[in-house]
């Protein structure tokens, strides 16, 4: 036998579970091949999740990137085989509504599977019981089919992806219990095993629940937390019996019934129940045996019958067949959770060359694989992973505390129905800004993000909105909600509002190279005069927007970054030279800021300060550091809702005397405090962007139109040579406003949108815009449907909603409001 050549970096794979082989073959594809996939276990039965995962793949979430990864998973599984053995069956899947709840949910999700791409239909309860016979039709009120979903054999995909990965000269060995990572100048350089050391360039954990104590080796924090989740198979069901193996093991679509947290897969002639009804079983990893001393598997514990109990008999009021039947074996799986559902996809900023691939389900594994095999040889994933990757979360969501009660109540909600808007419960409050006591005194209504409470409106302003003509709302989007919002949009238009925008990450560079390095990180020019402010974009190396930030220069080597998040501190720190010539800093928590918008914000501000802020001596994207009566506050002239107006920062320390100031001053102005939901309203009918909602790194700047922060005579930057040929006119899709026709009809996000009755896109923002009287939504479209006064129709919930195309900004195109 020839030994294949291997070419490449040296990369070392810890686990060889599904994400551990499929991100072996696809990186051999690719042609490094130096590579070798360490297992504590036996290859390819390891003993982590994969080994007992039932392998049920349902592929649409409300995640348009999670839907994308199991799209993948599909569409590579179904080309696998193991000798001739199928490794995805195609079953379809069906999910059942037994409520009106769930039904509406499901129509909801029908909307989600067009946008995404996913082929599905809403069926009656006589086709539901024609695909599943067993069916009390009586509790159905219809189902969601998607003929495309269905069973994985994850060992035999392991095997079959791990032996293409061998031929191209992979190397597998099992039995290799890791006991270190060495590392060498600030990267990785070796794995050390119980079988001896191996040289690495990269490591990538792909460990499953044992992630945490692999991220431990290097320092680094992996929010996992490892949950038992109970599985059981039926003694043989009648109906199902003498089938013969020509059956295939399964036939049937495999089956949802969400509204008891269940789901139901054929074994032949028994059938297979999985339950989230449980209690939240957490598992510590040294409660998890080795695989010697396992009874089966160390990922399969003892089933407790007890927890199982009332799951099933919810499994026989649905299918009556089963009565006739037992559980005959049952086990309780480990399986990954995360603080927000969501994987663990990234590389260390400290360690360089270790990655993490962790908290990913069979259901997305070969899309994963496929997303980091990219990352790692062409620098970026084509499948936008902003929401996985490991550096999302703030420091606060790090705690062990957070990790475990959030990981116990995402294990809760697996199967809830879940509003866009609905957040956790607990641990609340967790970060509060300097003014909370006296939002909490205006009757607010916080909801939760990164850990901030977020006032979305008061209810001291509800007089306010007694004479607001709105269209009733269906319960969806009357959910987290209230005519307030429309009352605090008008306040702030015609008159002035103060907004808490503490939440917003605020970075402070400085450096004897810092305008240097921030000209070659940013597109736009920011080479000018001390109190500028400028509106960039961030770009990864193929022109994809990885986020927007406003950069105000205070110094000639001192500036202040508005960013969208943890990941955008990540990825300036990760490129900081490193000489030390520059510095970055995360002053979000001693911060405040205080946006202070409407016609009369001149008026409210002005007689505070003994600044002129006149529009001639303080204009639009200017920045100053000043005065309000006791308080030093950095002003800088900006609006993210279309109005005059300043953002205000301060030390958190004076923030609440900075409150308290604007708000007495503002007392003859008829000053209120205005939240978020009137905050969207407002940005959306000016057109302004939320980046990872508008756009993401799958967008060029000209397709999201954002073209014109891109400076391509100020030098070189990140990104600009792969925007060397784009403009408006190499666009393949357009962010597209939409005016929905009729003034009840409010959308959310996410809806699919038809031109000439076939879906052509989908929804990212929407709001009902109270300025201009009518729902907005943005949409992303083909150039040739993003023309002004084209049709479209938008579904909501089954319903076609007609809307369409229009020119933006949707209220002051002139910008006279804001340059006053």
């Amino acid at each position: 036998m020839v030994t294949p050549s291997t070419t490449g970096p040296r990369v070392v794979i810890i686990g060889a579970g599904i994400v551990g082989c499929s991100l072996a073959d696809e990186l051999t594809e690719r042609g490094w091949t130096n590579l070798t996939v360490l297992e504590q276990g036996p290859l390819f039965a390891t003993g982590g999740s994969t080994s007992h995962a039932p392998g049920l793949v349902f592929q649409t979430t409300p995640s348009r990137t999670m839907t994308a990864l199991a799209s993948y998973t599909v569409r590579k599984f179904r080309e696998l085989d193991r000798d001739g053995e199928w490794c995805f069956r195609p079953v379809g899947g069906l999910e059942l509504a037994t409520t009106p709840q769930r039904w509406a949910d499901l129509q909801r999700k029908h909307g989600l599977a067009t946008s995404w791409g996913v082929r599905s239909r809403l069926v009656d309860p006589a086709e539901c019981a024609r695909m599943w016979p067993s069916l009390d039709i009586g509790r159905v009120y219809g189902g969601m089919h998607t003929p495309d979903d269905g069973l994985a054999k994850a060992l035999r995909a392991c095997e079959a992806q791990g032996r293409r990965a061998a031929a191209r000269g992979a190397v597998f060995r099992e039995w290799h219990t890791v006991l270190d990572i060495e590392t060498a100048g600030g990267r990785v350089s070796g794995v050390v095993t119980d079988q001896g050391r191996i040289d690495a360039d990269i490591v990538v954990s792909a460990a499953g629940f044992w992630g945490p104590k692999i991220g431990g080796m290097v320092g680094m924090d992996v929010p996992l937390l490892p949950m038992a989740h109970q599985y059981a198979k039926t003694t043989q069901l009648a109906e199902l019996a003498g089938l013969g193996d020509e059956y295939l093991e399964a036939n049937r679509p495999i089956l949802r019934h969400q509204d008891a947290d269940l789901y139901f897969r054929e074994h032949v002639d028994r059938i297979g129940i999985g339950s989230y009804a449980h209690r939240p079983i957490p598992v510590g990893i040294d409660e998890i045996s080795s695989f010697d001393e396992s009874p089966t598997m160390p990922s399969m514990l003892s089933f407790t019958e007890e927890d199982f109990e009332s799951s099933w008999q919810e499994a026989v009021a649905l299918l009556p067949a089963l009565a006739d039947t037992k559980v005959d074996e049952g086990f309780n799986g480990v399986f990954s959770f995360t603080p927000d559902g969501m994987p663990l996809i990234g590389e260390s900023r400290d360690v360089k060359g270790f990655w993490l691939a962790e908290a990913v389900w069979v259901t997305h594994s070969a899309g994963v694989g496929r997303a980091v095999a990219e990352s790692l040889v062409d620098g970026v994933s084509t499948v936008d992973l902003h929401s996985c990757d490991v550096h999302r979360f703030e420091e606060v969501q790090l705690a062990p505390s957070y990790v475990h009660r959030r990981g116990c109540q995402s294990f809760v909600e697996v199967y809830d129905v879940v509003h866009p808007l609905q957040p956790m419960e607990e641990p609340r409050p967790l970060r509060t800004s300097p003014f909370y006591v006296r939002q909490q005194q205006l009757g607010a209504y916080f909801l939760e993000g990164g850990g901030w409470e977020r006032p979305h409106w008061y209810e001291a302003n509800a007089a306010l909105a007694d004479d607001v003509d709105l269209p009733e709302r269906d319960e969806w989007s009357a959910r987290y909600w209230s005519p307030i919002a429309a009352a605090e949009a008008r306040a702030t238009r015609e008159t002035v509002a103060l907004y808490d925008m503490t939440p917003l990450k605020r970075l402070e560079v400085t450096g004897p190279s810092a305008l240097d390095f921030l000209q070659w990180l940013a597109t736009n020019q920011l080479n000018r005069k001390v109190g500028a402010v400028t509106y960039t974009l961030l770009l990864d190396g193929t022109g994809g927007v990885r986020s927007d930030v406003t950069v105000a220069r205070l110094g000639e080597q001192r500036f202040q970054l508005g960013v969208n998040g943890n990941r955008d501190l990540d990825w300036i720190l990760r490129h900081c030279p490193e000489d030390g010539s520059v510095r970055v800093r995360d002053i979000t928590a001693g911060t405040c800021c205080i946006g202070v918008w409407g016609p009369l914000a001149r008026d409210l501000v002005q007689p505070l300060t003994t600044t002129d802020l006149s529009h001639g001596a303080m204009g639009f994207f200017k920045a100053r550091e000043i005065y309000l009566g006791d308080v030093p506050v950095t002003a800088m002239r900006l609006s993210y809702v279309g109005e005059l107006g300043w953002e205000l920062y301060a030390s958190a320390d004076v923030g609440l005397r900075l409150w308290d100031a604007l708000w007495e001053a503002g007392q003859p102005l008829g000053v209120i405090a205005a939240g978020r939901s009137a905050f969207n309203s407002l940005r959306l009918e000016k057109g302004y962007r939320a980046w990872g909602t508008d756009m993401s790194a799958e967008h060029d700047p000209y397709e999201a139109g954002v073209g014109f922060a891109v400076r391509m005579d100020k030098g070189d930057f990140l990104g600009r040579q792969a925007l060397a040929d784009r403009g408006e006119h190499t666009a393949r899709r357009k962010l597209t406003p939409l005016l929905l026709d009729q003034r009840e009809h409010v959308v959310m996000g996410h809806e699919p949108v038809y031109v000439d009755g076939a879906p052509a896109g989908y929804v990212t923002s929407a709001a009902y815009g109270y300025t201009i009287d009518r729902p907005i939504a943005y949409a992303w479209l083909a150039p040739e449907a993003a023309k002004p006064d084209t049709s479209v129709q938008i579904e909501y919930f089954a319903r076609l909603y007609p809307a369409t195309v229009t020119d933006e900004p949707l209220f002051d195109p002139d910008m006279s409001r804001i340059r006053r």
